[in-house]
């Protein structure tokens, strides 16, 4: 591919995981009084997935392998089971700063995990992920870190269960065409999460309401097709940390739209904290080290 093309490509895919994962949680949030936690996550990737997956078959001219199926379950449950299903059940009963400074926690979780595969991150990166992390942390503190046990330990779990699904994405998972493995996760996971849905009789029907309905389809395309496509292709072509920041630039991008339609104000110590958040993700992008490929594993 040409370089400019992949830079571009590169770029288009941070500002995806960015920017519409960082307004998907408000969209999750709208959509969640009518439409339970499992089974909005389940019908919106199974729809995501079937959608990429035509688009694969008839432009990209590739279909998915067995293998790439077999593979697709597994870090389909990993990501979207565990990670993004358990996230949006933890919502229902933790405060949002408490999930962001859960989600700030996954890059530390996978450089850890990355030295477990025999894989050590720079000095710059570690600064980086330390810096990030704490920028969140100053961000939405005050805005509700109590939360009850249970919903702090399933937040935990899909914190972990999110992290493992991304190294196993990046080391593990091989696709001839990337965007059919890419279709094959969400089917899967999503085909899980409906699974989950039945089992703990979540009332499975269509939201009632226009916004839930505007907010549900908003994550089938922004926060499904386009965003999680470009997450796995960034975790194909970078470093896992580069990957991964969004986990600092969400909190900020969810304080903007609180700004912007929730009257929420922005303070000395919130520009505080965004230079931190800032400051760790510039030491992520001037870490020169080679990208964490699964060939070197």
């Amino acid at each position: 591919m040409d370089p400019g093309a992949t830079a571009l490509r590169t770029i288009a895919s941070l500002l995806a995981t960015w920017l519409l994962w960082g307004s998907a949680y408000l969209a999750i949030k709208i959509a969640l009084p009518d439409f339970p936690p499992f089974f909005q996550m389940g019908t919106r990737f199974v729809a995501a997935g079937t959608l990429l997956l035509l688009w694969v078959g008839v432009h990209a001219g590739g279909w998915p392998t067995r293998t790439e199926w077999r593979d697709s379950v597994v870090i389909g449950v990993l990501l979207l089971v565990g990670g993004a299903g358990g996230t949006a059940y933890a919502e229902q009963t933790i405060p949002s700063g408490l999930v962001a400074g859960f989600i700030a926690v996954e890059p530390a979780l996978i450089v850890i995990g990355g030295l477990a595969l025999g894989r050590r991150s720079s000095w710059l990166e570690t600064i980086g992920v330390f810096l990030g992390f704490c920028g969140v942390v100053l961000l939405v503190r005050g805005r509700g870190f109590s939360a009850s046990p249970a919903g702090a330990l399933v937040m935990l779990a899909a914190t972990i269960s999110w992290s493992a699904g991304s190294l196993l994405a990046q080391r593990k998972f091989a696709s001839g065409v990337p965007a059919a493995g890419t279709a094959c996760q969400m089917i899967c996971g999503g085909s899980a999460l409906l699974i989950v849905s039945a089992l703990v009789g979540e009332p499975l029907h269509l939201p009632s309401t226009l916004p839930a309905m505007l907010a549900w389809l908003y994550l089938v395309v922004f926060g499904s097709v386009v965003a999680y496509s470009g997450f796995i292709y960034l975790l194909a072509h970078t470093r896992t940390t580069v990957a991964m920041s969004y986990t600092f630039v969400n909190p900020f991008v969810a304080l903007v739209l609180g700004v912007a339609f929730g009257g929420e104000q922005i303070g000395l110590g919130e520009c505080f904290a965004i230079g931190v958040i800032a400051t760790g993700v510039v030491l992520l992008f001037m870490n020169t080290s080679p990208r964490n490929s699964r060939r070197h594993i």
